[in-house]
């Protein structure tokens, strides 16, 4: 970059100040053009792009990353469904784009810890176990429970398992244990890790919700009416005030997630990032200004920072597959990993912001042709490691990086992919900056493109010894951005996959 001050800019420039201009830069600027009153192009030569690959080569898995988070203690909680059934389809989304946006976010220094909320303590538990029990005896579940196939299962292996003499209580904690498992192994199987399993009984069980309670009444923002407790919310910024005790003594969401909201910051993180759906809008001010009343955040900078995000909708062959868990109807993200490679479903839920709605078709993704964006993606690295292959067939070893003469990249095809990978460090800043991991994917998809473009039109291993060097280092450096950038996203880079162009031995070399 460079910075150019004129006294008066609405005056011409001259030559003998173009003339100073050349004389002070780097040598990467080959001359400089007049453009109007006030204005100069400046035109770069591609010794810079250059600088650019051997940049990356040497920072390897650490290039792109930065330290605009550095020391910063972040707590991410995302998914955090229900301990009452299977993971359902949408929430593969929040699955993805949370674990996503932990690692862009540990990308610039950042320390992020992934937590999953267990909502154990409350009424959807009872609920759940009346409709365990009721499959236990051959019964349909009441009309409020919950109807899917998977308690059917449950309910003949809890037989199983533990006999014909079950009660309630037994089933709640059987079954609260099953789900937690399935949870946790559906989990890793698309390969997300969480640090914390909170169980919201915790927070019960130390006095912690009560406590919180109590802090509101000190504070002066509660109110008896009804028989209930209200939060004076409305006076803090939220559209009406809010009920935290109802009037049969039992507290609300409300109330629970500012102890558990409470307690994260206890812990020692300094900043909370939650992700929840679209449809609980309304509920972000209330915890906020709850969070305040008690002197955690502020108007200006509240307590949590939430993300809302879009369900998504699941299509096969043109046809929408609704999703209801209680309906019985479900899709589980099992399902979808029992089609689709992992890497597959990462990455698509990861093709657009969490903002958004999205369609999931079933048999896009499961394709195996240019035309699925994740295997395009995906097989730009495959090409890159026969390039490699190739390479030590033919006997060619990559020479040492500074006995290479760069300068024979002057390709159309070379600098595009020389831009790309300078633009990647900004891409994860601002990808960080704005909570948007899908700003990662558009950048490793056009990268992907642009090197597809490239193994087209230029021979790696030339009869040229010099320019096929460079070129090795060029795929070197492809090899850097893509692993890199999957990487952030959570997906694999393989080196072997079908091949789809007939002409690819060719083009490689």
């Amino acid at each position: 970059a460079y910075e150019i001050t004129y006294g008066d800019w609405s005056s011409d420039v001259c030559s003998s100040d173009l003339a100073a201009l050349e004389a002070a830069a780097p040598p990467h600027l080959e001359r400089t053009e007049i453009a109007g009153p006030g204005f100069i192009n400046l035109f770069l030569g591609p010794g810079w792009m250059h600088d650019v690959l051997a940049e990356v080569v040497t920072a390897g898995e650490a290039y792109g990353r930065g330290t605009t988070l550095d020391g910063r203690r972040i707590n991410l909680e995302f998914v955090s469904a229900n301990p009452t059934g299977p993971l359902h389809a949408g929430g593969g989304r929040w699955v993805a784009v949370g674990d996503a946006l932990a690692n862009v976010l540990a990308a610039q220094g950042a320390t992020v810890h992934r937590e999953y909320y267990l909502n154990d303590a409350g009424n959807q538990l009872g609920t759940f176990a009346a409709s365990l029990m009721a499959r236990y005896h051959g019964e349909e579940p009441p009309e409020d429970g919950y109807h899917g196939q998977y308690l059917v299962e449950m309910a003949a292996r809890m037989r199983t398992e533990l006999g014909d003499a079950v009660d309630e209580d037994t089933a709640r904690e059987w079954g609260y244990g099953v789900v937690l498992q399935s949870l946790k192994d559906d989990l890793a199987r698309i390969g997300v890790h969480f640090d914390t399993w909170f169980s919201e009984r915790v927070l019960h069980e130390r006095g912690e919700v009560p406590e919180v309670l109590e802090q509101l009444r000190a504070s002066g923002h509660t109110y008896e009416r009804e028989g209930a407790t209200w939060l004076a919310s409305e006076a803090l910024g939220d559209q009406r005030d809010r009920v935290l005790v109802k009037g049969d003594g039992s507290t609300t969401y409300l109330l629970n997630d500012l102890a558990y909201h409470r307690d994260k910051l206890r812990r020692g993180w300094e900043h909370l990032i939650d992700i929840w759906g679209a449809d609980h809008h309304g509920q972000v001010r209330s915890l906020q200004c709850g969070l305040e009343a008690i002197g955690i955040g502020t108007a200006e900078a509240p307590e949590p920072e939430i993300i809302l995000g879009q369900l998504v909708k699941l299509e096969r062959g043109g046809e929408l597959v609704k999703l209801s868990k209680r309906a019985g109807t479900v899709i589980t993200l099992a399902d979808i990993l029992d089609e689709v490679d992992p890497d597959v479903c990462r990455l698509t839920f990861l093709l657009q912001g969490i903002d958004t709605a999205q369609t999931f078709d079933l048999d896009v993704v499961t394709s195996q042709s240019m035309e699925n964006p994740v295997y395009y993606v995906q097989y730009a690295h495959a090409r890159v490691a026969s390039i490699a292959r190739r390479a030590a067939e033919a006997g060619i070893a990559r020479a040492p990086l500074a006995e290479v003469e760069l300068g024979h990249l002057t390709h159309e095809r070379e600098l595009d992919l020389l831009r790309a990978l300078a633009e990647y460090p900004g891409v994860l800043v601002s990808a960080a900056d704005l909570r948007a991991p899908h700003r990662v994917t558009t950048w490793v998809r056009d990268f992907a493109s642009r090197f597809h473009g490239f193994y087209r039109d230029c021979r790696v291993i030339t009869d040229d010894p010099a320019l096929t060097q460079a070129r090795l280092w060029l795929a070197e450096a492809v090899r850097v951005g893509l692993v890199n950038a999957l990487g952030i996203l959570g997906v694999g880079a393989p080196e072997v996959m079908e091949r789809l162009d007939a002409d690819d031995e060719e083009a490689a070399g």
